[in-house]
């Protein structure tokens, strides 16, 4: 688009209005939630004063460390499972014809766009069809199958991006399949591994809905435990809770979208 239809764009009525008006709508409830994450009332919707009292209850708590630490355990191994599969998906589908790598890559990317709770209710009848109970590793493999899309995407966009031309030179010198990917695809691919990676654990340390049928006895996440608190009514903690999970997803996104810029 030319610089002049931007000027154009930039000047149609209301444009201005609009555009705040979506900023507004899409984060003045994460600026709410912040904003009482440090309200000194126990009362969420008093204000009594600023106060981190409500953080430090979030670090004092027994219930939410085992529920922190059972999100960790499950993003890390399902997105260590997301990379191996994502990995090797890519690779493979490089190698196919075009037909046949668009139909692949369309029934990959599905979890984008089918409703997870189909997808989770899905996977729950064929744990129970082969008797897999439920918990931490039922969790890890649902979280994998939501997360692979997005390790897909990053990986995938990496590769076609790739200049052949190395990989025919290696093979005239002699060098063998396993030699080149170990070689050359591996670390050429290894920002976007890293990226990709990102992208699958914060979305498995945020899901919900398939870790609401996939849960065990003593396999609550963190996202479960505040569904569960609030099932009781909004609390300083929670909002304190809700906040340190919206920073560190922040971080976290920030971090992968550098890692994406500086790969080339």
């Amino acid at each position: 688009m030319k610089k002049s239809s931007f000027k154009a764009l930039n000047a149609f009525p209301g444009f201005a209005g609009i555009g705040i008006a979506l900023l507004v709508f899409l984060y003045l409830p994460l600026v709410v939630i912040i904003w009482y994450s440090f309200n000194a009332n126990n009362i969420v919707m008093v204000w009594d004063g600023f106060s981190v009292h409500w953080f430090a209850q979030v670090f004092q708590s027994a219930q939410i460390r085992q529920a922190f630490m059972n999100s960790i355990i499950i993003a890390v191994w399902s997105t260590l499972l997301v990379l191996v599969l994502a990995v090797l998906a890519s690779v493979g589908l490089v190698s196919m014809k075009r037909r046949n790598s668009s139909l692949i890559n369309g029934l990959l990317s599905a979890p984008l766009i089918l409703p997870e709770i189909v997808l989770s209710i899905a996977l729950l009848s064929l744990f129970a069809f082969v008797k897999v109970p439920l918990g931490l590793p039922a969790m890890i493999v649902g979280h994998a199958v939501v997360g692979l899309p997005f390790a897909l995407m990053t990986i995938r966009s990496r590769l076609s991006e790739t200049d052949w031309t190395q990989f025919e030179a290696a093979a005239d010198l002699g060098a063998n399949e396993r030699q080149i990917f170990r070689r050359i695809t591996l670390p050429m691919l290894t920002p976007a591994i890293i990226s990709g990676g990102m992208l699958s654990f914060i979305v498995s340390m945020d899901n919900f809905i398939m870790s609401f049928f996939t849960a065990g006895p003593g396999s609550t996440t963190l996202p479960l435990y505040i569904w569960g608190s609030l099932r009781v009514g909004l609390t300083p903690e929670i909002n304190a809770l809700s906040t340190m999970i919206l920073v560190g997803s922040i971080l976290i996104l920030l971090l992968s979208q550098l890692i994406t810029r500086k790969k080339g």
